[in-house]
């Protein structure tokens, strides 16, 4: 092999033993995750530390949360995996001094150290605060569908199940044609038998599918998923799937994600304020500026964030079928503040007329008296008159207007913050994104998830060296 890079012998004996530590480099991102670990007080966020009195000794939570940190920071999320792991790779025996727990340990402390670790998660951001991460004052708030452990099949809706039962119906009549003639001719008894079995299973089959369709209807939103029972149906992209929606608040300088929480609803019309308080606590601000899609447009929510504090940027859905129909939408009608009133494309006044309860929200009425005589009706509305509803706390969607009006960019700006990180833990994820079943579960491996990309986000932001540095401070 003369010419060539060649290695050691590996049955060459050495005079003195090579320290494990040597094998791991000053900059290696598995020394933040070790020094991290050990400078929390596990006890505090709700980890058992207090040995057994009889039996076997368990392990250290510090050294199982460093096994699983390192795991989700290196792609290695399977406890199969991490016990293999953790028996040949020299990072790991470094981080773990050298313990490999068996795969059912190591997957019964993710288990059972739900809350725990997502106080581990929350650790990580506040020291990115201390570290001056997140001075910015702009957070982007988005939602994501994940995959849940739960195939399309064994997932029902009343929509599903009204579909399945009638293509079992239709087939069991299909094939009863099919005996019924089978039996005229008597010629072939196997085929007819054949037949029998065949609308038996159908049979059954539809029995099995009323059972499931009790169960369904008993559901508060009558879904049943057979697999992972807080899994739902959601729209994604066009599509449907059955999962999680996964929320995050992300801060638009650095893009580390300050909050997040796991939902089985599958839109993010209720989540606004929820995630904007979670963030503008995590932040310790007086005020804060949040920016969200349209998805996320809803008065009551908009309000609540006024109420505390944040102010918010997001854009109106046009929901109008008017403008469809060839008719004029709610934008041609100008509200007149010192008046109460709306002015019209005719340049008539639609007054103040009674107000009504809808969904909760208290509604004024307006119209106009006009409309009878007006010679642009036929553009306006095909009715007697005109009328325009309005919210009472209308003013407070305006001013969420007017602040986008004033900082046009700002949904450039949620996009370029908000979706990196969705679409960086996916490709982390692979194919099937969740590993695990039912709702605390799953939000238990999205702070995994979280708390590796952010600790990758800050270790390339900073280094590894100023972090020790100041986690050792």
């Amino acid at each position: 092999m003369s010419g060539f890079i060649e290695g050691e012998d590996r049955t060459q004996a050495t005079l003195f033993p090579e320290r494990i530590d040597d094998y791991v480099a000053e900059d290696s991102p598995v020394r933040v995750v070790d020094v991290f670990i050990d400078d929390l007080d596990v006890s505090g966020l709700g980890f058992r530390t207090e040995p057994n009195a009889t039996g076997r000794p368990s392990y250290h939570p510090k050294m199982m949360l460093k096994l699983y940190v390192y795991g989700y920071l290196n792609q290695v999320q399977s406890s199969r995996r991490l016990e293999r792991e953790a028996q040949r790779n020299v990072e790991l025996m470094w981080l773990t001094g050298r313990l490999a727990p068996d795969f059912k340990t190591i997957a019964d402390f993710r288990k059972d150290n739900g809350e725990a670790i997502r106080m581990v998660c929350r650790s990580f951001v506040m020291l990115c605060r201390k570290l001056g991460l997140l001075n910015n004052t702009m957070v982007a708030i988005d939602g994501s569908k994940f995959k849940a452990v739960n195939n399309r099949d064994k997932n029902f809706t009343r929509a599903k199940m009204k579909r399945r039962l009638a293509e079992l119906e239709a087939s069991i009549d299909r094939y009863l044609t099919q005996l019924t003639e089978v039996d005229a001719t008597e010629t072939d008894e196997d085929k007819g038998q054949v037949l029998e079995d065949k609308i038996a299973q159908l049979r059954e089959e539809t029995a099995r599918l009323k059972k499931h369709e009790v169960r369904m209807l008993e559901a508060p939103d009558k879904q049943l998923s057979l697999t992972d029972p807080d899994a739902r149906s959601m729209k994604s992209r066009g599509t449907g799937m059955v999962g999680y929606n996964v929320q995050s608040a992300v801060d638009s300088q650095h893009h580390l994600i300050i909050a997040h929480e796991v939902t089985n609803v599958g839109n993010d019309r209720s989540q606004l304020s929820p995630m904007a308080k979670q963030a503008k606590a995590v932040l310790q601000r007086e005020t804060l500026d949040v920016v969200a899609d349209r998805g996320y447009y809803n008065g009551d929510e908009i309000r609540t964030c006024e109420q505390a504090g944040i102010d918010t940027y997001l854009p109106k859905p046009k929901t109008s079928s008017n403008k469809a129909k060839g008719l004029f939408d709610r934008a041609a009608f100008t509200y007149i503040d010192e008046d109460d009133e709306y002015e019209c494309p005719a340049a008539e006044r639609l007054s103040y007329r009674f107000t009504s309860s809808e969904r909760g929200k208290d509604i004024r009425r307006y119209w106009s008296s006009a409309c009878s005589r007006c010679s642009i009706k036929t553009q306006c509305t095909t009715g007697d008159n005109r009328r325009v509803s309005r919210w009472v706390h209308a003013d407070v969607l305006a001013r969420a207007q007017a602040r986008l009006d004033k900082q046009p960019d700002a949904m450039r700006v949620r996009r370029a913050t908000v979706e990196h990180p969705f679409g960086t833990i996916k490709s982390w994820m692979g194919a099937t994104h969740f590993q695990m079943k039912t709702l605390p579960r799953v939000s238990t491996e999205m702070s995994l998830h979280v708390l590796a990309y952010n600790m990758k986000r800050a270790i390339n932001v900073l280094g590894t060296k100023e972090i020790l540095a100041a986690i050792r401070a």
